[in-house]
């Protein structure tokens, strides 16, 4: 059996209810709820295929050994019985084999990077498959927990979909480099910031001062709003906090919260901190330290209890104005929210894994941990007390676990290659996380 907070369903029922899905994407009454998977899947080639993979996609779980591979074997096994051709086998096969990658690309990866781009779109080949591949992704998550689909989850899907079409309509040979992203990327804030009364010299002065990864990462519609608000900021001593508007924010449903600020080893951790005070949880943070000694953190938040935030301008304006008064306070603020009593009885160790992105020039720390309130702000005290600085984050919530991903690096901003640094990291995120779930 498999059931916990994250898994509402055996895998037989999981199953079923993933069928169930993959029907509701060729139904009228359930476009607005999956407008992309609903378009996308009335035009696939041969929808059986689709229905094909969703009912072995799981099978092989319970049986010892990678799920995935064992899933393949069978599907193989049925499309031959079954005189399917051959290259509906191997599509079938193909999408049992990798029905978890999508969403792992989506979520674990860095996926403003064209390169990273480039290498799912290899993978995948096609059009085709990648259309087959997003349809089923879309059913397996809302056949697992309905609660786990939402406008984050969905707007990173969405965005690993369309960034990878548009490398294949390019041709697989004919890949995008990050100098064409960046220069593309500040050549359209440029002209947004032009009706505004920035030049050329002027922007360039500003832009130099911050890293390609800013450039390659931000809209150029946010760059310029960054830009013009820091301009436009008479205190650079005080820290400048905006809230974007649901509306206007590139990830539906999301609220936007961009700080300014001098750069200081806790800044990150007293960030994390108002938030938690204000009941709002991080699903994404970007952190870029410029040459000035300034910092730029991007963060997308929704409630607590994953929905949407109030987006009325009284209720934006708080939230601003309680993260910048939290932020000048000379004293020391902490979370007095409690872990739930529902995910204490899910205790399970924390898991870490380490790996290099070399060509980045920073390591990937990821952490499976139980969920808690305030996670995010000790795992930066953490990174403060063993001289790592965070660049980036994803943060996925999956039920009563989390399974976070951080992009960091010294404090110089080179990877962590040191074994023994690495080691003693990771067993001071294990030992404190697991000593806190044990003690509440």
């Amino acid at each position: 059996m498999q059931f916990d907070l994250f898994h509402t369903y055996t895998v037989d029922a999981h199953t079923l209810e993933v069928l169930a899905y993959t029907r509701r994407f060729y139904r009228a009454d359930f476009t607005d709820k999956f407008p992309v998977s609903t378009r996308i899947a009335q035009r696939l080639r041969r929808p059986a295929l689709l229905y094909i993979a969703a009912l072995y996609h799981d099978i092989g779980k319970g049986r010892g050994g990678d799920h995935s591979e064992l899933g393949a074997v069978d599907a193989r096994d049925f499309c031959e019985r079954h005189s399917i051709n051959e290259h509906d086998t191997e599509l079938i096969v193909w999408l049992v084999k990798n029905h978890l990658l999508m969403s792992s690309v989506a979520q674990r990866k860095d996926i403003s990077d064209p390169e990273e781009i480039q290498r799912f779109a290899e993978f995948c080949g096609s059009e085709e498959r990648l259309d087959y591949l997003y349809t089923l992704t879309v059913a397996d998550i809302n056949g697992t927990n309905p609660e786990l689909w939402n406008a984050w989850r969905g707007s990173l899907l969405r965005q690993l979909y369309t960034e990878t079409r548009r490398a294949l309509d390019r041709g697989l040979s004919n890949p995008l480099g990050r100098n064409q992203v960046i220069e593309q990327t500040k050549r359209e804030a440029a002209k947004l910031l032009e009706y505004r009364g920035f030049f050329g010299d002027d922007l360039e002065a500003i832009w130099e001062l911050r890293g390609e990864d800013y450039f390659l990462r931000e809209r150029a519609e946010d760059i310029a709003w960054h830009t013009e608000a820091i301009a436009d900021h008479e205190n650079i001593e005080a820290p400048l906090v905006l809230v974007r508007h649901p509306l206007d924010s590139p990830v539906a449903n999301t609220t936007q919260i961009f700080v300014h600020a001098q750069d200081k080893p806790e800044l990150l951790v007293r960030i994390c901190i108002e938030l938690e005070l204000l009941h709002l949880s991080i699903h994404d943070a970007r952190i870029y330290t410029g040459t000035d000694g300034a910092t730029l953190n991007t963060f997308y938040v929704l409630n607590s209890d994953g929905s949407p935030i109030a987006s009325d301008e009284a209720n934006l304006d708080y939230i601003r104005s309680s993260i910048e008064t939290g932020l000048a306070s000379n004293k020391s603020r902490s979370s007095t929210r409690r872990t739930p009593r529902q995910l204490k009885s899910f205790v399970m160790p924390t898991e870490t894994h380490i790996r290099q992105d070399l060509d980045r020039g920073w390591t990937i720390l990821e952490v499976a941990t139980p969920d808690r309130p305030g996670l995010l702000a000790r795992l930066g005290a953490l990174f403060i007390d063993h001289g790592v600085a965070l660049q980036s984050a994803k943060i996925q919530t999956l039920g009563e676990r989390v399974e976070d991903v951080f992009f960091v690096t010294d404090m110089q901003g080179r990877a962590l290659t040191n074994n023994t640094t690495l080691e003693h990291l990771q067993t001071a995120i294990r030992e404190t996380l697991d000593g806190e779930m044990k003690q509440q």
